[in-house]
């Protein structure tokens, strides 16, 4: 067999057209598309950050500055650097409510909020619901109808309450499931607090006295 090629196939000529041309063009228009139409047409607000910066927090009325890093929750501000330990870390994922507090009115898990965000809000905690010496209704209502255990899901579950109690006056165990539905009990006392949120809502006057 001749192991020459055929004559008309080697002076065949090469198309213009190739892969790694081909890709290197598709490489330049990207370029071109980065830096022209998908370019943003602001510059971004500065970040906060990585290293602390002073902040400040209304946490029950009162003032507190902080130098803290923009990572830090609202959650590890009040405990690790307030000394306010009432909120508690057990999920750690906006899950369980045992880290309830209220944020200008509105219940939040403070493990999902940042420190920094928080700032010109009022900030609620369950150290700061009653005047000293005297317990909030909801937290009365609990030690009477024995709506805790082991305790870590218990400031969170009187926040949430005291959060819905201040808008809402539920008329069943049913309304208060509802509305409470945002908090776990590992130790499984439902009944007492649906019981207690009930008899503090009638103390409270629906919702009125918050």
């Amino acid at each position: 067999m001749s192991s020459k090629k055929d004559p008309d196939v080697s002076k065949k000529p090469r198309s213009a057209f190739s892969r790694r041309g081909f890709l290197g063009g598709v490489g330049v228009g990207g370029g071109v598309l980065g830096s022209g139409l998908l370019s943003p047409v602001a510059e971004a607000a500065p970040a906060s950050g990585p290293a602390a910066v002073p902040i400040t927090l209304k946490i029950n009325g009162k003032t507190q500055n902080l130098t803290l890093e923009p990572r830090v929750t609202l959650l590890d501000a009040l405990r690790n650097h307030l000394d306010l330990t009432g909120a508690k870390r057990v999920c750690d994922r906006g899950t369980c409510g045992a880290c309830t507090v209220i944020l200008n009115g509105r219940v939040v898990y403070s493990c999902t909020v940042l420190a920094i965000d928080a700032q010109g809000k009022e900030i609620q905690t369950i150290e700061g619901i009653a005047p000293a010496g005297k317990l909030h209704p909801v937290s009365a209502a609990f030690v009477q109808h024995d709506a805790q255990q082991c305790g870590y899901c218990t400031p969170g579950f009187v926040m949430a309450a005291k959060g819905y109690l201040d808008r809402h006056a539920p008329k069943s165990i049913e309304d208060v499931e509802k509305g409470l539905g945002g908090n776990l009990c590992r130790c499984g006392t439902y009944v007492g607090v649906r019981q207690a949120v009930l008899e503090a809502s009638r103390e409270m006057k629906g919702g009125r006295n918050a």
